[in-house]
């Protein structure tokens, strides 16, 4: 696969602007989100996990008991790229 190219500062502050859940910058995308309950934050980590095996795209996840901490970086890329944006917006459709 080739590798993605980083997006620019600006390009992912007007991308930011779509993502209301999502703070960051080039450096990378951050979401938080409190589910009702640790089984409802697995739950939606599996979710995640399935989308994210399809995209071939894998979030940097961590649980505190039913808080989920997202970090979405294209590593190879050094920061945002466009895949870190498609995996927020389809992250954003599966959790409240």
């Amino acid at each position: 696969m080739a590798r993605p190219p980083r997006l620019s500062p600006d390009d992912v502050a007007a991308a930011l602007a779509g993502l209301p859940a999502w703070s960051g910058d080039a450096d990378g995308l951050r979401r938080t989100v409190e589910l009702p309950s640790f089984r409802d934050a697995v739950a939606a980590i599996v979710a995640i996990a399935d989308v994210a095996e399809e995209m071939d795209h894998h979030p940097d996840i961590d649980v505190r008991w039913r808080t989920l901490h997202l970090t979405l970086v294209s590593h190879s890329a050094g920061g945002v790229s466009e895949l870190d944006l498609e995996l927020a917006r389809r992250i954003d459709a599966l959790l409240p």
